[in-house]
């Protein structure tokens, strides 16, 4: 099977039969979003920050749970995305994703195959939605945009940037200094060369 086109609408189904070609594919509105596998630096960030969200949310282990992509997010026959790290609440984790719907937190790392999708149309579904708090991970301009629903434009966060799984409760804190330091020299937010080029996402 080749690449599939993004001519047409698709369903989750038809997505989910995809045969495993290195690729991610998603759905926004019937539309198919594809990007291809992650550079060094974009698992090396996720990482981080999986890391910390997993440490903090420890203590709070019968409240929320993290997880990392691949992980299915299935909120209709035509909305399949694949954050690449969120948070959802302890009873909607019952071993099938499909009860995964309520998303207290969403994190993409952007790579150049993705960065208009998860800025806007991933960002537009993420709100919609009620996406608690999405955070859009940016390695090569050292920040962090952060999105609430309802937000017409973007907090950005050069410094720390904070989360809490609920109220009252002690934040996460992360450097968005520490999380970008010592990435290695001369590596780009890329693709491999081996991966098949990301189609251009359709136009919002």
């Amino acid at each position: 099977m080749g690449m599939p086109s993004t001519a047409r609408r698709y369903t989750v189904d038809e997505v989910l039969a995809f045969p495993d070609d290195g690729n991610r594919y998603e759905l926004v509105d019937g539309t198919l979003l594809v990007t291809p596998s992650p550079a060094q630096i974009h698992q090396l960030v996720a990482g981080r920050l999986y890391a910390r969200l997993a440490a903090y949310l420890t203590p709070f282990h019968d409240v929320a749970q993290a997880f990392f992509a691949p992980a299915d997010i299935i909120w209709g026959p035509d909305e399949y995305v694949q954050p690449d790290l969120f948070v959802v609440p302890v009873n909607e984790v019952t071993g099938d994703w499909r009860d995964c719907q309520t998303l207290l937190l969403a994190v993409e790392v952007v790579s150049p195959g993705s960065a208009r999708a998860d800025r806007l149309t991933k960002r537009r579904l993420y709100q919609r939605r009620g996406v608690a708090t999405y955070w859009i991970v940016d390695a090569d301009a050292r920040l962090v945009e952060v999105w609430h629903p309802g937000d017409d434009r973007p907090e950005i966060v050069t410094g720390e940037l904070r989360w809490r799984v609920m109220p009252d409760v002690e934040e996460l804190v992360v450097s968005v200094q520490d999380l970008f330091s010592g990435l290695p020299p001369g590596a780009e937010l890329r693709s491999s060369p081996a991966s098949p080029p990301a189609l251009p996402p359709p136009r919002p």
